[in-house]
C-alpha cells in the first residue's frame, strides 16, 4: 500500500522546478570534490567550484542545441576573461582600464536580451573569481593552472546541462506552463472577490491587488512563450510541443476573458443586492480558479487533468438565476441584464475551454500559431540595438556606467586600504548593485544579513565538525542550497554560498581566518553599491512615471484599434492582434513594477506614488473593458454596421494617443473634454430593441471606455501640473 504513495512522492519531487537544477549542481560539485580527494589535491576544489558556480549562473533556458551553442559562447567569454585577468593582474593601471571597458561592454550586451545579459553577468563573475584566484596564488609558479581549472569547472557543469536538456527537453515547458496556470488561477480568485455584492466595498484596493497579480500573470505568459520559442525555433509545431503550444494559447484566451469587465461592479452590487446572481458569478469564478491550479498541477506531474462537474452545475445555476431576473421584467435592469448576459456568455466560454483542457490536442486549431522572436536576428540588428541604448536616457546605459564606476571604486579601495581577501569587495559590489534603487536596497539588506548568518553558522560548524570530509560534504550541500534558493530566498542563498566559501577555503587553509575579512569586504562592497546607485545617474522611478504611463495609453490605443479591426473582419488570433494584446498587458505590468520600485525609494522621490497607484487601478479598469471587447469579438453583420461605433472607437484611440503624447512632451491637457462627454452620452443612449447582441455589447463597452477617459484625463492633468510646479521651484 505504500508503493503508490512513494511513487507519487517521487513524482512530485521530480516535478519540482528547482529539482533538476539542484541535481545538476549536486553532481557537478560532488564530482569535483571526489576528483580533488582522489588526486589528493584539495587545492583543486576552489577553482573548480567557482567555475561550476559561474557556469550555472550563466545557464539560461534553451533546447539542447541552443544550450550547446550558448555553452561554447560562455566558455569563450570565460577563457578571454580569465586570460585577460592573468595578463593584466600585475599592472594596476592597465588592469583598471581593462576592468572598466569590460564591465561597460558586458553590461551593455543586456540590450540584446536576457540570454546575453545572463552570460555577460556570469563572465564578470568569473573574471572576479579569477582575480581572487590570482590574489591567492602568491608565489605559486603554476600561473595558468587556476584559470584553466575555472574554465574546466565551467565546461563540466555546461556539459551536464546540455546532456540534461537533451534527455528532458520538455521539462522546462511543463514547469513554465504549470506556473502560468497557477498564477492565472490566483487571478481568477482575486477577480471573484470583485463580485461580492457588498455595499461600500473597497473596490479600489481589490482592483489594485488584481492589477499587481496581472503583472505576475503577464510575466508567466512571457516566460512560457520564450520557453516554447526555444524549442520551436523555425520549425512548425508538432508532437508534444504542439500539445503545450495549444495549452499556452488557451491560457492567453483565458487571460483575456477573465480580465474582462462588462459593467462597473458597484452598480451591479447596488442593483442586485437582494439577488444571489453575483454570488453565483463569484462561485463559478472560484471553481474555475481551482480548475486552473489543478490543470497546472496536472501539467507539472504529467497526469491527466479531470475537470470537475461542479463547474458545469455552477454555470447552470448562474444561468437559472439570470433567467429568473429576466422574468421579473424590471425596466431599470434592462441594460444591466444585457451586461450580465454577456458576462454569463464569457464565463460559459471559459468553462467550456477549461473542460476541453484535458485534451488540448482536440482544441480548435489557432489560425496563426507563430510566436514573435525578440532576439536579434543578425549582427547588424544586434549592433543597432546596442547603439540605441548608448544614451544617458537609457536605463541600461546608466546601469552600465554605474556598475563600471562602482567596480573601479572598489578596485581603488582595495588598493588603498588593502583589506585581506580584498577582491571579495568587487564580488559583493557586482551582486548588490542593481538597476534600481529599490532593488539595490533589498539586495543590500539580504546580502549583509545572509553573510552574517553564514559566517556565524560556519564558525559554529567548524567547531562541531572538524573532519575535513564532513566539511567537504557541507560545502557540496551549501552549493546546492544556494542554487535552489537564489531566486526566491536570497538571504538564505547568501548564507549558503558563504558557508561554501568557508568550507572550501578550510580544505586548503584556515577557514577561521576568512570570517572577518569576508564580513568587512561585504560591508565595503555594499557601501560602494549603495553610494553608486544613489549618486551616479540615479534612476528615480518618479522621473520616468510620465513615460511609463504614456506607454500604457499608446498600447491600449493600439489594442483598441486591433479589436475594432477584428469586429470588421471576424475573430482571428493572428500575430498582430496577439502582439497588441500582449503589449497592452506588458505596459501595465511595467507600470506596476515601476510603482513597486518607487515605493522603496526615499520619501522625497516617491511623492507621486499615490498618483501612480491611482493610475494603475484606472489603467487596469480600462484594460478590463478593452479585454471584454476582445473576448466577444465577432464580425458585425453588414446591415449592423454603425458609423457611430466606428467613429467612437477612432475618437477614443485618438484621445488615448493624445494623452500619451502630452505625457511624453510634458504638455498640459484639459481636465474636461466636451467632445468625450458628448460621445459618452451618445453611446449610453438606449439602443433600438431590434439591435443584435454584438452591436449592443460593442456600444456598451465603448461607452464604459469613454467614461474611463475622464478620470484618466484628470489624473494626467494633475501629474503634469505637479511636474510643472516642481520645475518652477527654485533649486
Amino acid at each position: 500500500m505504500r508503493l503508490p504513495s512513494l511513487s507519487l512522492s517521487l513524482r512530485r519531487l521530480w516535478a519540482l522546478e528547482k529539482f533538476g537544477y539542484s541535481l545538476r549542481v549536486l553532481v557537478a560539485l560532488a564530482g569535483s570534490m571526489v576528483l580533488s580527494w582522489y588526486l589528493r589535491q584539495p587545492a583543486l576544489v576552489i577553482p573548480l567550484f567557482l567555475g561550476i558556480i559561474a557556469s550555472a549562473l550563466a545557464e539560461t533556458d534553451d533546447s539542447w542545441r541552443g544550450r550547446l551553442v550558448a555553452l561554447a559562447v560562455t566558455l569563450l567569454c570565460f577563457s578571454i576573461a580569465a586570460v585577460a585577468v592573468q595578463l593584466l593582474f600585475p599592472y594596476p593601471w592597465p588592469f583598471a582600464i581593462g576592468l572598466a571597458l569590460a564591465t561597460f561592454v558586458l553590461v551593455m550586451l543586456g540590450a540584446l536580451g536576457e540570454r546575453y545579459a545572463t552570460i555577460a553577468q556570469a563572465t564578470l563573475i568569473l573574471a572576479i573569481y579569477s582575480m581572487i584566484a590570482a590574489d591567492q596564488r602568491g608565489e605559486n609558479l603554476h600561473v595558468w593552472r587556476d584559470s584553466m581549472l575555472l574554465v574546466a569547472g565551467a565546461a563540466w557543469y555546461g556539459l551536464l546541462s546540455v546532456l540534461w536538456n537533451a534527455i528532458f527537453t520538455h521539462q522546462p515547458v511543463q514547469h513554465s506552463l504549470a506556473r502560468l496556470y497557477r498564477e492565472l488561477g490566483e487571478y481568477f480568485r482575486l477577480k471573484a472577490a470583485l463580485f461580492e455584492p457588498v455595499l461600500q466595498l473597497d473596490l479600489e484596493e481589490r482592483r489594485l491587488e488584481l492589477a499587481q497579480q496581472n503583472c505576475r500573470v503577464v510575466a508567466a505568459l512571457n516566460e512560457t512563450k520564450e520557453t516554447l520559442l526555444h524549442r520551436l525555433g523555425n520549425r512548425p509545431a508538432g508532437g508534444r510541443i504542439n500539445h503545450y503550444l495549444k495549452l499556452y494559447f488557451l491560457a492567453q484566451d483565458l487571460h483575456e476573458r477573465v480580465s474582462s469587465s462588462h459593467y462597473p461592479y458597484q452598480a451591479l452590487a447596488e442593483a442586485f443586492f437582494h439577488s444571489d446572481v453575483l454570488y453565483r458569478c463569484q462561485r463559478l469564478l472560484k471553481l474555475q480558479a481551482r480548475a486552473c491550479v489543478e490543470l497546472g498541477t496536472a501539467i507539472r506531474l504529467r497526469q491527466p487533468f479531470v475537470y470537475s462537474e461542479a463547474n458545469a452545475q455552477a454555470a447552470k445555476d448562474l444561468e437559472a438565476a439570470l433567467a429568473h431576473l429576466r422574468q421579473q421584467n424590471n425596466p431599470a435592469w434592462r441594460g444591466l441584464l444585457r451586461s450580465l448576459r454577456a458576462l454569463l456568455g464569457n464565463l460559459t466560454a471559459m468553462q467550456l475551454q477549461l473542460a476541453s483542457a484535458s485534451n488540448p490536442d482536440a482544441l480548435e486549431g489557432t489560425q496563426d500559431s507563430s510566436l514573435l522572436d525578440r532576439q536579434p536576428q543578425s549582427l547588424r540588428d544586434a549592433i543597432s540595438r546596442i547603439r540605441l541604448q548608448c544614451t544617458p536616457t537609457s536605463l541600461l546605459f546608466r546601469h552600465a556606467l554605474r556598475m563600471t564606476l562602482a567596480l573601479i571604486a572598489g578596485y581603488v579601495v582595495l588598493h588603498t586600504v588593502q583589506p585581506e581577501q580584498g577582491f571579495w569587495v568587487l564580488l559583493t559590489t557586482l551582486f548588490v548593485c542593481q538597476p534600481s534603487y529599490g532593488a539595490t536596497r533589498i539586495k543590500l539588506v539580504q546580502r549583509i544579513s545572509g553573510t552574517v548568518l553564514g559566517l556565524i553558522a560556519g564558525w559554529a560548524l567548524f567547531g562541531l565538525f572538524p573532519s575535513q570530509l564532513i566539511q567537504a560534504l557541507f560545502a557540496v550541500v551549501a552549493g546546492v542550497v544556494f542554487f535552489a534558493t537564489r531566486s526566491s530566498r536570497y538571504t538564505l542563498a547568501t548564507a549558503a554560498i558563504t558557508l561554501l566559501v568557508l568550507f572550501c577555503f578550510n580544505q586548503v587553509g584556515d577557514g577561521y581566518g576568512l570570517i572577518w575579512p569576508r564580513l568587512i569586504d561585504t560591508l565595503l562592497g555594499s557601501l560602494i553599491s549603495a553610494a553608486a546607485v544613489f549618486l551616479i545617474l540615479p534612476d528615480w522611478q518618479g522621473r520616468r512615471l510620465n513615460q511609463v504611463v504614456a506607454t500604457t495609453f499608446s498600447s491600449n490605443s493600439e489594442y483598441l484599434r486591433q479589436i475594432m479591426h477584428q469586429y470588421q473582419s471576424g475573430k482571428r488570433d493572428d500575430l498582430a492582434y496577439r502582439l497588441a494584446r500582449r503589449n497592452a498587458h506588458n505596459a501595465e505590468a511595467a507600470l506596476s513594477r515601476t510603482l513597486s520600485n518607487m515605493l522603496l525609494e526615499p520619501g522625497h522621490f516617491r511623492r507621486d506614488a499615490e498618483t501612480g497607484l491611482r493610475y494603475l487601478t484606472l489603467s487596469h479598469t480600462l484594460l478590463n473593458y478593452l479585454s471584454a471587447l476582445g473576448a466577444h469579438r465577432e464580425s458585425l453583420a453588414d446591415d449592423a454596421r454603425d458609423p457611430l461605433l466606428e467613429d467612437a472607437a477612432r475618437q477614443l484611440a485618438d484621445s488615448l494617443d493624445a494623452l500619451a503624447g502630452a505625457l511624453r512632451q510634458n504638455q498640459p491637457v484639459a481636465v474636461h473634454s466636451e467632445a468625450e462627454e458628448a460621445l459618452a452620452q451618445r453611446l449610453e443612449q438606449q439602443a433600438p430593441e431590434d439591435l443584435d447582441d454584438n452591436h449592443r455589447l460593442l456600444q456598451t463597452q465603448l461607452g464604459l471606455i469613454c467614461r474611463q477617459l475622464a478620470p484618466l484625463r484628470s489624473m494626467t492633468a494633475h501629474l503634469l501640473k505637479q511636474d510643472a510646479d516642481r520645475a518652477a521651484q527654485p533649486h
